[in-house]
């Protein structure tokens, strides 16, 4: 989902109603962006938080395996989007990704109703790690693992330093933790470097890790995963 998103095209995206019933509902004064009544037109930011009047919304935060080959998000004609597939597969409504995971990269997405996790969530500022497992097309050399951890021009643009751990088991994989996320940013640093990208999966965001999930399934995030979690992003329980 890109902000700014207009909000009646913001409700029919997290499934909560359709784009004509969702008109209705803020013609009636129902529907609330940051507890504030909103009109036709208005526009959703990154971060607000987006309520039914007189609909108290337990906040729900999920750890989803976005397999490859799916859309995290705004769907060409004849593809599925992850809001629609947890609708139809789980009957899970008014949830949403929280950043992007490319179409032919896989693995951890979080997925929630609370808008106030998204801007921390997604600012660099925040340095919160993202761990990738990435297998590329020829053996990783100690000079590749050196360059990707030190920084890796990329047009006009060098990218931070990073943890770069060479896999024991093979030698065309790697693990990459990064602290940013530019688009695309890791195929275009091994690009950089003379490499190709074969497969891309993201293990972990700051202390949720993708675990034993399998592509489509979710699990909840609650208890002390959860309060770690928002601790981390700063938000409250």
């Amino acid at each position: 989902m890109e902000f700014p998103i207009r909000l009646n095209k913001y409700l029919a995206d997290t499934g909560v109603a359709s784009r004509r019933e969702a008109d209705t509902l803020i013609e009636a004064g129902k529907v609330l962006i940051n507890g504030k009544k909103a009109a036709l037109g208005t526009k959703v930011q990154d971060g607000d938080e987006v309520t039914l009047a007189g609909q108290t919304k337990d906040k729900v935060y999920l750890a989803y395996y976005k397999g490859r080959g799916v859309i995290a998000h705004s769907p060409a004609e004849g593809e599925v989007d992850i809001a629609t597939r947890l609708k139809k597969d789980f009957g899970l409504t008014g949830l949403s990704p929280v950043g992007r995971l490319d179409k032919d990269s896989e693995g951890l997405l979080i997925i929630t109703n609370d808008g106030r996790i998204t801007a921390p969530l997604l600012d660099s500022k925040n340095k919160l790690e993202k761990e990738y497992e990435v297998q590329v097309d020829k053996r990783v050399t100690t000079v590749f693992v050196k360059a990707m951890a030190g920084g890796v021009q990329i047009e006009r643009y060098y990218t931070k330093p990073a943890v770069c751990v060479p896999s024991t088991k093979n030698d065309k994989k790697f693990n990459l933790t990064l602290t940013e996320g530019k688009k695309h940013q890791i195929r275009r640093m091994c690009a950089a470097l003379g490499y190709q990208v074969q497969s891309l999966k993201r293990v972990r965001i700051g202390p949720i890790a993708v675990g034993a999930l399998k592509p489509n399934q979710y699990r909840k995030i609650i208890g002390h995963e959860l309060k770690t979690f928002l601790a981390t992003l700063d938000v409250s329980a």
